[in-house]
């Protein structure tokens, strides 16, 4: 089964380079004990207590997601791959919901609804917004490292503690909120 859009890799050529593509075919995803999720690879063997890294998590928060676990046989404990993920939504409903949950977990952000207030201080940009979760305050450094592009017509802010704020698409802003976050974040 293959989503529309999905781009079809030469498996070959990704296994030269050492990437395993995990496809429903090929991989079981499943809540093991503790609540933690685990995955079966077709041939290989089954990792308990993985978690999942999204590659490209502001251009594609669904696709390219790295699957990863901590090998305990390694005394320095180090973290390794398992394999990408190239769309998430060609896997079952069950294996998207945890694969989300896990990056819920390695991922904070916000959806910024409301911007009420901008201050520009000592190089540092002040903000007082609404979210989805209700009002806050966070700083962000005034750099353009600080303020990507997300999709074609929204924005993601990064605090001064790399926590990213949300706004999905600038032109659901009221206008007085976009013309408040343009007179600082004008890239």
């Amino acid at each position: 089964m293959q989503a529309p859009g999905v781009q079809v890799y030469d498996d070959a050529r990704l296994g030269q380079v050492g990437v395993r593509l995990l496809t429903p075919e090929n991989t079981n995803l499943f809540e093991g004990s503790f609540s933690l999720m685990h995955c079966a690879v077709q041939g290989d063997t089954l990792y308990r207590g993985v978690y999942a890294v999204v590659l490209f998590p502001v251009s594609q928060p669904d696709r390219f997601i790295s699957l990863r676990y901590t090998d305990t046989n390694d005394r320095n404990e180090k973290e390794r791959e398992i394999g990408i993920i190239d769309d998430l939504k060609v896997f079952s409903q069950e294996a998207q919901d945890m694969v989300r949950k896990s990056m819920a977990k390695h991922y904070f952000e916000r959806r910024i609804i409301r911007i009420h207030k901008i201050e520009n201080r000592f190089g540092l940009l002040f903000f007082k917004v609404e979210t989805t979760r209700g009002k806050l305050d966070f700083v962000m450094p005034w750099r353009g490292d600080r303020a990507e592009d997300y999709g074609s017509s929204g924005k993601v802010l990064l605090d001064a503690f790399d926590n990213r704020y949300i706004i999905p698409d600038l032109s659901e802003l009221p206008e007085a909120d976009r013309d408040l976050l343009a007179s600082f974040i004008y890239w």
